[in-house]
């Protein structure tokens, strides 16, 4: 009957200019246009990542450019981890693992905030370890018996 305000709820849909300022912000970048490239070829990179509900999820939180970018590549039949998703970044980008760290994490920290944290959970159920770290979550794993 009411609508009560949940704790952690998903920002509202936010523009693209808008969302590239917020990783400007972030990120520190001085321009627009680095913070547009580090978009794109974080989200693109990710998009090789995330399948099934979980990517067209995703791709409807984001605004519509963002969302291009993330769905452009078919996935990828080999998962990496988050370091080797770092190390593939830096590859195509030509950068240093530290630069595709920085960008990544500067791209995935406004990410995280449009998904949500439940879409967010399932998103790292699917993928392999370390890349809770990425989107700013703490890595929690299962004991082993």
């Amino acid at each position: 009957m009411y609508d009560r305000p949940r704790s952690n709820q998903a920002l509202p849909c936010m523009t693209f200019d808008q969302m590239l300022e917020r990783v400007r912000y972030e990120g520190a970048y001085p321009t627009r246009e680095q913070a547009e490239e580090a978009v794109r070829t974080v989200l693109t990179a990710l998009g090789r990542q995330i399948t099934g509900g979980e990517r067209v999820d995703l791709a409807q939180c984001l605004p519509v450019e963002a969302a291009l970018a993330l769905t452009a590549q078919i996935p990828s039949t080999e998962q990496l981890t988050g370091w080797g998703f770092i190390k593939d970044v830096a590859a195509r980008t030509g950068s240093s693992p530290a630069v595709a760290r920085w960008d990544t994490g500067a791209v995935l920290a406004v990410v995280t905030r449009l998904a949500g944290p439940d879409l967010l959970a399932r998103i790292l159920r699917q993928l392999p370890g370390g890349y809770a770290l990425l989107f700013g979550q703490a890595e929690l794993r299962q004991p082993t018996a």
